[in-house]
């Protein structure tokens, strides 16, 4: 069962996500909630996100509307590093700041101010290590940065009890082509 799950998965630029009003958010957003929904059926209590923009963002704003549903489910932010959002823009360090101010838990990993890419990996692990499982949205025919996650998801299923649940590019078709059905 799964009490405690990460969501993540691509930032906006890799989507080629450049403004808010994209019409690519709200199928991503729509398969989130798909299956948390399930999930929240099955027992999760907890979505845990690093608070990047994109997919965790987007995540962290399903679960918010969710919230008003299921009163239960709680969610938590984990950055790699203090400030993470320090050199963003300004209407994104916004957004950030009210997930974060919204968030049942918030704490950073290292505890310090950005340092090296190192941070970013042990946030990584320690969310890892701290959950049942990984809720990724992720397509083999275009890495990008989730890979990171995957690869490391994949390692520690070796030797542990560990869930990864991904969202491809397949399922995110079958959303889009709901979503058109529906608005037709």
């Amino acid at each position: 069962m799964l009490q405690r799950l990460i969501i993540t998965g691509y930032k906006p630029h890799e989507l080629g996500i450049f403004n808010d009003k994209h019409p690519g958010i709200a199928i991503i957003k729509k398969a989130l909630e798909t299956r948390l929904r399930i999930l929240m059926d099955e027992g999760l209590e907890w979505i845990i996100i690093s608070g990047q923009p994109g997919v965790e963002t987007w995540g962290a704003e399903i679960v918010l509307l969710l919230k008003k549903e299921f009163p239960h489910l709680k969610y938590a932010v984990i950055t790699p590093f203090l400030e993470q959002e320090k050199n963003w823009q300004d209407h994104k360090k916004e957004k950030y700041q009210a997930l974060l101010a919204q968030a049942d838990f918030v704490t950073s990993v290292t505890k310090k101010p950005y340092e090296a890419p190192w941070q970013f990996i042990e946030k990584d692990k320690f969310i890892i290590q701290n959950t049942d499982g990984l809720l990724l949205v992720y397509d083999e025919e275009n890495e990008g940065s989730p890979k990171y996650m995957k690869r490391l998801a994949e390692k520690y299923m070796d030797t542990h009890d560990y869930t990864l649940l991904t969202i491809n590019a397949y399922d995110l078709q079958v959303i889009a082509e709901e979503i058109a059905q529906q608005d037709w």
